[in-house]
């Protein structure tokens, strides 16, 4: 603890000692508690708990610094009794970066560890996740990278170079390059094209990666999205292999006031990227698959969701079916019927329950060495 404190000190006393600057140092962050258990099938009850917490503040002029530490634990007792030097070597690097804004008076860049991508993308999310989740205890992924970004009313344009931080989840890492295209077409339809290349840094001489585009059209009453990407491997940049991953992803829903009625479908060939962060339905896509590494169930899939939303006062809630089925049809569908409600204490706080059961069709019992459970969750996020 005397380390974690003396880092905090050490990058405050960095910072040059002026009132304006103290006054706009902040603290940033997380708090995640969530517990899950299940009455049938092989699954045990778990329970953990997150906290994604550090300081932002201006160094000067233009030029902003972030720093966030990550510590979770499962609560199954293995740290009763420990000291706190023994909790200390369990808190991670998180974020460390430096964001300096109107570079050239138009660009901003961003040095060092940082979160990066949409948390509901799935192609490209290091940060931590929300909501419901089984693997939260797992480390929130992370980038030592420079991105530089360039934006308007119309368009954005990031550019990002780096490799993924040491991290409990990654057995391999990786040197990463892309770029994320996005623009406004109207004041309801979006575009984004984006591109990635991988590079292993154990030496490998072969590129894998992705590229892909999304349109979405965001009205008041009706609106969709189309997403489609491929995944692309060999000796340069952009060579694709002879059986060559692709996915296809469809949303749709409709806002009638107290309603909103969804749909979703996604079919993929193959893993396209292993960075995505979409997790389909309570039991399949965050409680069944090891550390909640949904590729597991949707590697070679098409998947099927229909949903409602309601909403009351503060409460959401939300009634979902999904159909799993392995994309040549080979087997019967797995079927999954989810219940959840979550509650808005405020703006920054808000506290979720559910409940979904997964009857497993033959391949996914197979794929997932699963048996048909009813899955409970509950927990609580907290943002500062």
């Amino acid at each position: 603890m005397k380390k974690l404190l003396g880092l905090f000190l050490a990058f405050a006393m960095a910072l040059p000692a002026s009132a304006a600057l103290v006054d706009n140092v902040e603290a940033i962050g997380r708090i995640d508690v969530i517990g899950a258990d299940a009455n049938r099938g092989t699954l045990p009850a778990s329970a953990a708990s997150r906290v994604v917490a550090g300081l932002s503040a201006d160094l000067t002029q233009d030029v902003k610094a972030n720093v966030q530490f990550w510590y979770a634990t499962a609560w199954d007792g293995a740290l009763s009794g420990n000291s706190l030097n023994k909790y200390q070597d369990e808190i991670r690097l998180a974020e460390a970066n430096v964001v300096l804004s109107n570079l050239f008076d138009c660009f901003e860049l961003t040095l060092g560890r940082q979160f990066y991508g949409d948390e509901d993308s799935m192609t490209m999310y290091f940060g931590p996740k929300s909501g419901y989740m089984a693997a939260i205890a797992i480390q929130p992924l992370s980038l030592e990278a420079a991105k530089l970004t360039y934006a308007d009313d119309f368009k954005s344009v990031t550019l990002l170079a780096g490799k993924t931080a040491d991290n409990l989840s990654l057995t391999t890492s990786y040197d990463i390059y892309g770029a994320d295209i996005r623009m406004n077409l109207t004041d309801t339809m979006k575009a984004q094209m984006y591109g990635y290349a991988l590079k292993e840094s154990s030496g490998d001489p072969e590129y894998t990666g992705f590229y892909g585009a999304k349109l979405s059209y965001l009205p008041q009453a009706f609106g969709f999205s189309v997403e489609a990407a491929r995944a692309h491997q060999g000796n340069r940049l952009i060579k694709e292999g002879k059986d060559t991953p692709y996915f296809v992803k469809l949303d749709a829903s409709l806002n009638m006031d107290a309603f909103t009625p969804r749909a979703a479908f996604l079919y993929q060939k193959g893993l396209v990227s292993q960075f995505g962060s979409y997790a389909p339905g309570l039991v399949v896509g965050k409680y069944l698959t090891p550390l909640g590494n949904t590729s597991y169930a949707i590697e070679e899939a098409r998947i099927f969701n229909v949903g409602v939303d309601y909403k009351w006062n503060k409460m959401v809630f939300a009634l979902d079916g999904f159909s799993f089925q392995e994309r040549a049809g080979h087997h019967a569908a797995s079927l999954e019927a989810d219940l959840t409600a979550t509650y808005q204490h405020n703006e920054s706080v808000e506290l979720f329950a559910g409940i979904g059961y997964a009857k497993l069709g033959t391949g996914l019992k197979q794929q997932l060495n699963a048996k048909d459970a009813t899955v409970y969750q509950l927990g609580t996020t907290i943002r500062f």
